[in-house]
């Protein structure tokens, strides 16, 4: 089926770059940058981006020459202009845009089988839920998406195309990992087998592992694009619902195609209850030994690690994926920031699906999860400073996706996933601290510009390759207001809820 194509703007469908000298731009000093205390912070600087993409120079502002090379480069004014690395949103669900503010407030368990009746149905709703999480994210600052993304059943080669189709045409970095698993939900509750109803175990009865992973492989195949900014990721649901064999299955694939791998961990305390059972230790002691943790892995959640989970974190390289809004939401607790941040593990932040959060404002994420720490420990002197949350939204998630050596800094010779923020917008005034006003004030509006791998995709707030008018009544006409009562009920979740409650 072919989706759609009324979103297509005739202003740019060319694949080719354009070099750019973005001149007077503020720049704040990040990470190793920020090395004397006593001086200014920022930096007014002209950046270079040449036209295969990468950062080319980035020198003091107004230089009285620029490079012969460059002389035909397109001019960018940045006056009063905030100029950062791109973010990440380092955990996502696309299909969740179908549902959101519409599940009910239940833990996740539950949660889940409420959401199993919003499920998209088609290769078209996973097409467009792709274009609306994927422009959110860019109007939020976020250059690169890491979407677990749910497939269609005996479709994930099909589910994949659509979304690799979707964010190429947005033009941000995607990496696309789909949610699969080989065991029943029934398997995520820490009960005996015997405590559990058939009905309710057959009714989320997954497909054989071989043959998920072979329809995984096939996804692989076709669409992993990494020059064209569409990555194919090992995204196995978490050890709730996968067995040893299935990840062992996906580690053996994200090694032999080099892909980055993605997955829940520890959640909630259910699931910290069930890896004890399960395996006698720990979830991330168990999938240490496997081998499934390393630098190209990244955990969503991670909120019920011990302080010993944490130094495996920091030891092999592997990131944690804070989603404040979803815990909140959900119940689930609160990420130990401050433990990560002591052991030198790598943090990113992410949205998380839009029916948990319910949106993809990932400024939002990061506000939230700048602050929500401030009420667990009083010594507010480990308390997160905006400049520490930037550098966890960019470099932070670009370690979480392997591609650290590329994204996440301004740097020569790094790829240009660049975004400037108006400082004039009214989210940004009265003129105060620029880190201070994005991180913690209302700021998603001051969004000017973005640029991915050098090629610009939002200009004056605005979606450069997709029409965005169209979009929105293309939403509108393919969804409906759900009026009457507050929620609907869900019969999965009635049958189910006792089980979770007995657990």
């Amino acid at each position: 089926m072919e989706p759609a194509t009324s979103t297509s703007s005739s202003s740019s469908s060319s694949s080719t770059t354009t070099s750019y000298v973005l001149r007077g731009a503020l720049m704040p000093l990040l990470g190793a940058q920020r090395t004397d205390p006593s001086a200014s912070a920022y930096r007014v600087v002209d950046v270079l981006i040449d036209d295969h993409g990468r950062i080319a120079a980035v020198e003091d502002a107004n230089l009285a020459e620029i490079p012969a090379k460059f002389a035909s480069a397109t001019p960018v004014s940045c006056t009063n202009q905030l100029l950062l690395p791109g973010f990440v949103n380092g955990h996502t669900h696309s299909s969740e845009v179908w549902s959101r503010g519409l599940v009910d407030m239940y833990p996740l368990e539950l949660w889940l089988c409420c959401l199993i009746d919003y499920t998209p149905t088609t290769l078209e709703s996973i097409y467009y839920g792709c274009l609306l999480n994927g422009l959110e994210t860019l109007k939020s600052g976020g250059t690169t998406v890491m979407d677990h993304l749910s497939t269609l059943p005996g479709l994930l080669p099909e589910s994949v195309e659509q979304a690799a189709k979707a964010y190429k045409q947005l033009g941000i970095r995607a990496f696309i990992a789909p949610l699969i698993w080989d065991l029943p939900i029934s398997d995520s509750i820490p009960l005996p087998q015997s405590d559990i109803e058939k009905g309710v175990k057959r009714a989320f009865e997954p497909e054989g592992t071989q043959e998920i992973l072979r329809s995984f492989e096939e996804a692989i195949i076709k669409h992993h694009r990494p020059e064209d900014n569409i990555h194919v990721a090992a995204g196995p649901t978490g050890i709730q619902r996968c067995s040893d064999a299935f990840y062992r299955g996906c580690i053996e694939l994200s090694e032999k195609y080099n892909l980055a791998r993605h997955t829940h961990c520890l959640e909630t305390r259910a699931q910290k209850l069930l890896a004890q059972e399960k395996y006698g230790t720990t979830a991330v002691e168990h999938l240490k030994k496997l081998g499934f943790l390393g630098p190209k892995t990244s955990c969503a959640h991670c909120v019920w690690l011990t302080d010993s989970d944490i130094g495996v974190f920091a030891e092999t390289g592997t990131t944690a994926v804070h989603n404040p809004l979803s815990n909140i939401r959900l119940g689930s607790g609160i990420l130990p920031m401050f433990k990560y941040v002591e052991q030198k593990a790598n943090v990113a932040f992410g949205c998380d699906g839009s029916a948990s959060n319910d949106g993809q404002d990932l400024l939002e994420a990061i506000k939230i999860g700048t602050l929500l720490h401030n009420v667990t420990d009083v010594d507010y002197r480990k308390w997160l400073k905006p400049h520490q949350a930037i550098e966890m939204a960019a470099h932070g998630g670009a370690k979480g996706v392997g591609l650290s050596h590329e994204i996440g800094t301004i740097e020569v010779g790094k790829l240009a996933d660049l975004v400037l923020f108006d400082m004039t917008n009214h989210n940004m005034l009265p003129r105060t601290e620029p880190l201070g006003l994005l991180v913690m004030g209302r700021s998603q509006t001051a969004v000017h510009s973005v640029w991915v791998s050098g090629k610009r995709v939002i200009e004056n707030g605005k979606s450069v390759l997709v029409n965005e008018e169209e979009l929105r009544r293309d939403l509108f006409a393919r969804s409906e207001w759900h009026l009457g009562q507050s929620k609907k009920p869900s019969p999965i979740c009635d049958e189910f809820e006792p089980i979770y409650r007995r657990a």
